[in-house]
C-alpha cells in the first residue's frame, strides 16, 4: 500500500508565491497611500494606477500560491 506524500518541490514553489504575495500586500497599499497624500504632484495618477495593479497582483499571487500548495498535498 502506497502512502500519499507531499511533493516538497511543488510545496516550496507555492511558498515562494505566497512570499511574493506577502511583499506585494505591503507594497500596494503603501503606494496607494503615497499617491493619496500627494494629490497635487504630477505623479499622483501613475502612482495610484501602479498601487492598484500591485494590489491586484498580490491577490493573484495569493490564489496561485494557495492552489500550488494544495496541488502539492492532494494531487496524485
Amino acid at each position: 500500500m502506497e502512502t500519499k506524500r507531499t511533493n516538497k518541490k511543488i510545496l516550496v514553489d507555492g511558498i515562494k508565491k505566497m512570499a511574493i504575495s506577502l511583499g506585494l500586500m505591503f507594497l500596494g497599499p503603501s503606494l496607494i497611500h503615497i499617491a493619496f497624500t500627494n494629490t497635487e504632484k504630477p505623479l499622483y495618477i501613475p502612482l495610484l494606477i501602479l498601487g492598484i495593479v500591485v494590489c491586484g497582483l498580490a491577490i493573484f499571487f495569493a490564489f496561485r500560491g494557495l492552489k500550488t500548495i494544495m496541488d502539492s498535498m492532494f494531487n496524485d
